[in-house]
């Protein structure tokens, strides 16, 4: 165990609370392992742009790339439920914050 402990700011979900959520309602971040972040559409090209943007403010909120460990696409031939799942599957220390509570305590110390 570390001797310093960094404090996070988590929610329920053991998700940091300033972490950008998808936007659309059949997006979401789904539980551990690896935090598959979920986009869901019938048209494989708008999920991809959905998934594309998530990462865009994720990322400008982290301060630096997020580790996507994979990328999983999969379908659904159900006719109620959305066709393609695109799920980005995400390290949950980035979803969690650590590297912005990392630098944080870091500028503190300083």
């Amino acid at each position: 165990m570390s001797e310093n402990p960094v404090a996070l700011d988590l929610d329920d979900a053991g998700l940091a609370g300033g972490l950008p959520r998808p936007a659309h309602q059949l997006d979401g971040i789904q539980d551990v392992p690896f935090r598959p972040v979920q986009f869901r559409d019938n048209d494989l090209p708008t999920a991809l742009e959905r998934a594309s943007q998530w990462l865009r403010e994720t990322q400008s909120w982290l301060g630096e790339p997020v580790d996507v460990i994979a990328i999983h696409l999969d379908y659904n031939e159900a006719s109620e439920a959305a066709y393609y799942e695109l799920k980005l599957l995400c390290n949950e220390e980035d979803l969690a914050g650590a590297p912005i509570a990392v630098r944080q305590r870091a500028a503190a110390d300083a």
